[in-house]
């Protein structure tokens, strides 16, 4: 956990099925969103989809890195490593 918090990295699906939060893939957290990468929707989606799954506020969920990339940096206020992986189930 950093002093501004615990920075994730995170590996987006846009377009899926449905909105789920998967499990590690190459060092990422897989998250597939319904939404397709259009002005920012998939991104929208990504946090507040793991704002929800966390059980945190949507600002304490910040897009860091990537806005354009599947490949994204997500910093979670109020949270350790720890509790992140028991709330998503690692």
């Amino acid at each position: 956990m950093q002093p501004d918090g615990l920075f994730v990295a995170v590996k987006v699906q846009p377009r899926a099925s449905r909105n789920e939060v998967g499990g590690l893939h190459g060092g990422e957290l897989k998250v597939a969103v319904t939404a397709p990468p259009v002005d920012s929707a998939a991104n929208e989606a990504v946090v507040e989809l793991l704002a929800e799954t966390l059980g945190l506020p949507r600002r304490a969920v910040t897009l860091v890195r990537g806005q354009t990339s599947r490949h994204k940096v997500l910093r979670l206020d109020g949270l350790t490593a720890p509790e992140v992986a028991l709330k998503l189930g690692f």
